[in-house]
């Protein structure tokens, strides 16, 4: 297994990394305290090929390896979750299904816009009684002549308020999982309505929403795949977006320890830097060593994505990328706001957002209780009750 980029994948990698450090980093602190990111980086994001990592050009996107793709949300992640948290939605659940799914209209219509940032898309799965179980959703959608309409509600939706087209998963049929297919509705269509909401744990910058359908109208040319097929494409999605959330959880992991380590070298107490500590240096090499291990699952996993592995194959290899990455995210950013004592408390240094942030990555596209159970069933075989 070779998990090193090429010389095309590193050189978009090193963009990620001076947009991170340019755009990003400044202003973390304030776009968390206004529980909002400066959405003028989107375009930019589309005009530096970011949005349309592995589009097809004729999209407007930017040929990458999937390697290249997790890369670079490892470098967002380091940055600030909330923005790359637009970006692995926007692109990594919606564009990429629309490009995998999509009708050639389809891909004509909105691949262009959320390549360019002219557009931002948001995944509409999870709802208030629906989330570890996407086949018990109740959002349902009827069919009207040549039109569907739905009707339900979704929640926990990233981008939900910046959304222009957000993919929707509805019941067709009472067959449970086989009764779910996918539209994508645009969120300017009459009884759609998004409401944001406030006083997250973490990602304060994110434009986290709850959405309500009440009798919205599209055409068929409206629905993705077939008719109860979405919920394979849902989680088809999923499973790489989890590669996505696992890399993210290195980078904001790797953002704390550099923060500690810094401090660590700079700060002393009892005549010496307590970088020299070994108490403090047990954190610091506890901290490594998990990034490291945590980095190279998340490689592993992408890795096996270029080498055109399916997506059952690749599920042991992401979930344990997912798990291990999101609970080392976790870790280590608790870890380094101890070696900070006081001040890693306090908003002004950035490791209470740092992890703040890191805890909703072991909840979302699939808690860590789900990745062991996904986990435990490809090693043994067998459903756990």
């Amino acid at each position: 297994m070779d998990f090193a980029l090429d010389e095309t994948d590193e050189q978009i990698a090193q963009v990620a990394r001076t947009f991170v450090d340019r755009e990003i980093v400044p202003h973390i602190r304030d776009w968390d305290r206004a529980e909002t990111v400066d959405t003028a980086i989107v375009p930019r994001m589309g005009e530096l090929g970011i949005l349309g990592l592995g589009i097809d050009e004729e999209y407007g996107g930017t040929p990458s390896s999937f390697q290249a793709y997790a890369a670079v949300m490892e470098e967002l992640g380091r940055g600030d979750n909330s923005v790359r948290g637009i970006v692995s939605v926007s692109l990594g659940l919606v564009g990429k299904s629309i490009a995998a799914f999509g009708t050639p209209e389809q891909k004509q219509e909105w691949l262009p816009q959320i390549t360019s940032g002219t557009a931002l898309g948001c995944f509409g799965l999870t709802e208030p009684d629906s989330g570890s179980d996407p086949g018990s959703l109740r959002t349902r959608a009827r069919r009207d002549g040549d039109d569907w309409v739905l009707s339900g509600e979704k929640m926990f939706i990233t981008n939900g308020t910046w959304a222009k087209v957000a993919l929707v998963f509805a019941r067709t049929s009472d067959e449970g999982g086989r009764g779910i297919t996918a539209f994508l509705v645009p969120t300017d269509t009459a009884g759609f309505t998004a409401h944001t909401i406030h006083g997250k744990l973490g990602l304060r910058g994110q434009a986290t929403a709850s959405l309500s359908l009440e009798d919205v109208r599209v055409p068929d040319g409206a629905r993705l795949g077939e008719v109860g097929r979405g919920l394979p494409i849902a989680l088809a999605a999923l499973t790489k977006g989890r590669i996505s959330v696992a890399a993210s959880s290195v980078g904001v992991a790797q953002a704390a320890l550099d923060f500690a380590l810094d401090y660590a070298t700079e700060r002393t107490q009892f005549g010496t830097p307590i970088a020299g500590k070994q108490l403090v240096q047990e954190l610091l090499a506890d901290s490594a060593v998990e990034i490291d291990a945590a980095r190279l699952l998340t490689r592993r996993a992408a890795w096996g994505i270029d080498q055109g592995a399916g997506l059952k194959a690749l599920s042991l290899h992401v979930s344990m990328a997912k798990l291990a990455a999101s609970e080392t995210a976790v870790a280590v950013t608790n870890r380094c706001l101890q070696v900070l004592g006081g001040y890693g408390f306090i908003d002004e240094y950035p490791l209470g957002k740092y992890l703040r942030d890191a805890r909703v990555l072991t909840l979302y596209e699939g808690t860590s209780q789900i990745q062991k159970l996904i986990i435990g069933r490809e090693l043994t075989g067998l459903n756990a009750m």
